[in-house]
């Protein structure tokens, strides 16, 4: 009990609660930001389906594209001003959209200009903070750094969700946004006190993006554990997205009762990441890597008791085994590779680990919608059964 009243003192750290209060906040601005752009834009005279699709996708293709580059700027430069940077382009497009949405000027290819922003920041951010941690938390408390940031990120994201929801209710989603915008902003001013000395980073000669790239590249193939449960993980988030983002829903219209069971299932997740932290701060392991792996096989639980059709207590309370499995696999495989992957190429491994694992993700939505248009034309219990 004292070694984890021990790492908890990493809290009295002044770095650390800083990288901690920005990384929150910025969350909480992520977490109000789907609510507040969905339905800030399908409340705009003349807007479908079609228009968020846009928008959306304007979003997320910039994430993606831009990963491996993300990788190598936050590898090339202090990440404590990459970081910055990210942060304040979050705030300037969630602006962007706030503004526009408030005046009522909204053509589409400038909503999905703005939106293209934030894709373009993100895929900025993750690598830089990957990399930051080692340089903020010693090494010995790695674990409980990235532990107690994933209960920031974790509590934001359940918090982030009722909050936006009744900002938008209340205020509607311009006025949403603009507050994310704002929490982006005052994660940047957080950051930029930390004052990281120069010297606690060796900084590379500067070489062509397609060097660092091919370098960054030898670092993740060099080390079989870490492409070997990447190319494993992204079979995993293919049927998560699957059953996350088409076939979970359906099966909740269809046979549970609708969009609250739904939400029961969402909010039994959200409580076992929380559970997962709280978890990740006592689990030692010797060998995290198989014990990350092994966390893998009990997130298909929820698709199993969706499957047999079992009440909807047990469908939230595999949620929430989810949850936590999906939270202690992540605080244990941000540690083990803050801990074995040189400083000067954790970024790049980090933007590569990312892109490998998200890649299958709209396989997943794809496959799922195959699904979800062959059985239409059936029965209401064809439609609600999983694919086998």
């Amino acid at each position: 009990m004292r070694s984890y009243l021990g790492d908890l003192g990493l809290l009295r750290d002044r770095r650390f609660a800083l990288l901690l209060s920005a990384r929150t906040i910025s969350m909480l601005g992520s977490a109000f930001a789907p609510v507040a752009l969905a339905f800030g834009v399908l409340n705009l005279p003349g807007a479908t389906a079609s228009t968020l699709s846009v928008v959306l996708a304007a979003q997320s293709v910039p994430l993606i594209a831009f990963m491996l580059v993300g990788g190598v700027i936050a590898d090339r430069m202090p990440r404590q001003r990459v970081m910055m940077a990210g942060e304040l382009l979050m705030a300037a497009g969630y602006a962007g959209l706030a503004l526009m949405l408030l005046i009522g000027w909204t053509p589409l290819p400038a909503l999905a200009a703005a939106a293209a922003l934030t894709g373009v920041a993100s895929s900025v951010v993750y690598p830089a903070l990957t990399g930051i941690i080692p340089e903020v938390v010693p090494a010995d408390r790695l674990q409980t750094g990235n532990a107690l940031l994933g209960l920031g990120a974790n509590s934001s994201r359940v918090a982030g969700a009722v909050l936006g929801g009744g900002t938008v209710v209340l205020f509607g989603g311009g006025w949403a946004l603009a507050v994310s915008a704002a929490m982006f902003a005052v994660a940047a001013a957080m950051i930029a006190n930390l004052r990281l000395k120069p010297g606690e980073r060796a900084h590379q000669e500067a070489h062509s993006v397609l060097a660092d790239l091919r370098e960054g590249w030898r670092e993740f193939r060099s080390r079989q554990w870490i492409w070997v449960v990447v190319a494993q993980f992204s079979l995993l988030v293919m049927a998560v997205q699957a059953g996350h983002g088409v076939l979970g829903p359906l099966m909740a219209k269809e046979s549970l009762g609708g969009p609250a069971a739904w939400s029961a299932f969402l909010t039994g997740e959200a409580v076992g990441t929380i559970a997962g932290v709280l978890v990740s701060l006592r689990l030692r392991p010797r060998r995290p890597i198989l014990v990350a792996v092994l966390l893998c096989l009990p997130p298909a639980l929820p698709y199993v008791v969706l499957g047999v059709g079992a009440p909807l207590w047990a469908i939230v309370g595999s949620a929430f085994v989810l949850g936590v499995c999906f939270d202690v696999f992540g605080v244990l495989w941000q540690t083990t590779m803050q801990r074995e992957v040189p400083p000067e190429s954790l970024s790049r491994v980090s933007s590569y680990d990312v892109l490998g694992s998200l890649m299958f993700g709209p396989v997943g939505l794809l496959l799922a919608g195959r699904r979800r248009r062959s059985s239409a034309p059936g029965s209401r219990c064809s439609a609600a059964r999983p694919s086998s």
